[in-house]
Parts: C-alpha cells; sequence; structure tokens
C-alpha cells in the first residue's frame, strides 16, 4: 500500500476516534484485557500522545550518530584553528554538515599562504576518517543501526561572504557565488553519470570536485593516508550526472579502512606529506 503525506494523521485519527473509545470501554471489563491496554497506555509519548516505538528509535539513533560525530568534529576543529584562523560552522540535520571558509581577509593581520589551506583539507580528510571510526564503534549499541555516508565538496574558486545580522551568520554574497550554495545542496543525491548508482556509498570517502588540479591534490592527500592506514587500495574516479545548474563534476571515492578501537589521535600535516613524497 502507497502512503501518503497525510497517512500519519489519518491513521492518528482512526486511533483517537476509533479505537481508543473501545480501549476505554474495555479496560476494566476485561482484567486481561485491561492490562493489555494499560502496558500500551504506558508506553505513550507525553509529548505527542501517540505510540511510535520504531520512530522513537530511529529518532534516537540519528540524534546519538549526530552528537557523537558533532564531537569528534568540535575537538578536531580546536585544533585546526591553531593551523590558521579561519571562519567554520557546523549544524545537525540528519546528519552533520559544515563549511570552512579560509583566506587574508578572514584572518585580519595574518599573512595566507596556500599552504594553511593545503593543511586545512588533509585536516579535513583526516577528521572525516575519524567521524566515521567513531561511527563504526558507535553502531552496534544503537537501536537502528543505521549507514553513513560522508561527502566533501571542493570549491576552489574564491568566493565573497558577509556577515547577516539578521541570521547572526556568515552567508556566500552575491548571485555569481550562489552557486557554490546550488552545489552543496544538490549534490549529495547526484548519481554517477550513465548508472542508476548514488555517488555517495557507506564505507567510502567521497570527494566532489570540478578542476583536475582538485583531483590531483586530493588524490595525493589520499594516497598519503593510505600509507597511514586510513584508506584501502579500492579508490576510483567517477563522473557525476548533470543536475539542474550543475554539470562537469567528478568524485574520488576511497574506501576507508576501518579500526576497533579509538579513532587515532596523530594528525599529519601537508609538510609531513610532502616529506614522504620527496623521501
Amino acid at each position: 500500500e502507497v502512503l501518503h503525506t497525510n497517512s500519519e494523521q489519518a491513521l492518528f485519527n482512526f486511533v483517537k476516534d476509533e479505537v481508543l473509545p473501545v480501549f476505554n470501554y474495555l479496560r476494566d471489563r476485561d482484567e486481561e484485557v485491561g492490562q493489555m491496554i494499560r502496558i500500551y497506555e504506558g508506553m505513550i509519548d507525553g509529548h505527542t500522545n501517540t505510540y511510535y516505538d520504531h520512530r522513537k528509535n530511529y529518532d534516537e539513533s540519528v540524534m546519538q550518530i549526530n552528537q557523537e560525530l558533532a564531537e569528534v568534529l568540535d575537538q578536531k576543529q580546536l585544533g585546526a584553528q591553531k593551523m590558521f584562523p579561519h571562519y567554520f560552522e557546523r549544524y545537525k540535520t540528519d546528519g552533520v554538515e559544515h563549511n570552512m571558509y579560509i583566506g587574508e581577509s578572514i584572518a585580519g593581520d595574518q599573512q595566507f599562504d596556500k599552504l594553511f589551506l593545503n593543511n586545512l583539507r588533509l585536516w579535513q580528510l583526516q577528521t572525516m576518517v575519524d567521524m566515521e571510526n567513531r561511527y563504526y564503534n558507535l553502531k552496534a549499541e544503537l537501536p537502528v543501526r543505521l549507514d553513513v555516508a560522508s561527502l566533501i565538496l571542493v570549491y576552489n574558486t574564491s568566493l565573497s561572504i558577509r556577515f547577516r545580522m539578521d541570521e547572526k551568520r556568515f552567508d556566500v554574497d552575491g548571485t555569481y557565488n550562489a552557486r557554490y550554495e546550488i552545489i552543496k545542496k544538490r549534490i549529495d543525491k547526484s548519481y554517477i553519470k550513465g548508472t542508476n548508482e548514488r555517488v555517495t556509498q557507506s564505507g567510502k570517502m567521497v570527494v566532489i570536485y570540478s578542476q583536475k588540479e582538485d583531483e590531483l591534490e586530493y588524490l595525493r592527500y589520499i594516497r598519503f593516508l593510505k600509507s597511514k592506514g586510513y584508506f584501502t587500495n579500492n579508490i576510483e574516479i567517477v563522473e557525476l550526472e548533470g543536475l539542474q545548474g550543475v554539470t562537469g563534476l567528478k568524485a574520488i571515492r576511497a574506501e576507508i579502512l576501518y579500526h576497533s578501537g579509538q579513532e587515532p589521535e596523530k594528525t599529519y600535516t601537508y609538510e609531513e606529506l610532502m616529506q614522504e613524497l620527496e623521501s
């Protein structure tokens, strides 16, 4: 049977108008049935006056996942700010999302160098794998063992951002720069070109980009982290189907190597990557 947007409300009204009056009638007239009714009433959610065991388990699982992943991200972000001051925002939806903006105009008097951007990108990749590992160790304890998928959008064009006083937050400014926001909102639903396969997959880190130099840069990071036990040898490059207003995107998908126990404490820098490549 097909469920519609009003199905939940229709079911709630049916229970309230048709089922509960019968329960009220039977509660005191049959001891065995009355006991079962009282058990049912004890499971009713006090805020919504409904019984939704599976939905409650799902909501609790999502909340617990978000709390754990946000904790990892917030802790590691403290160290990232020491590399070079940058604007960072993190928010929870049905997952944990974050934006990072870095540049000389944000840092005030500090001189910006692309090395700081390289370090931050490498940090982000490591941190997201650490978040995946935290979830991997949490999954068995959840009421509903959901899967998670990780995605990084690389946007290598300078943006203008401004502080919106009405929303008390930074936001991308201008019509041209709004393309970034359009891409960000649509890419997680992208398909691999010519297939029905979503680009995001559980167990794989997805890096979406549009420029060849970004591909080469992130392949260096991934191969370096593979040597440190973050990824397996399963690394692929795919082209994405065009979305409305967005074409020409590609993605690197790297299979994550999970570890039991705590996530690694060591964070590697771009200098260490360069030293390893030169050795």
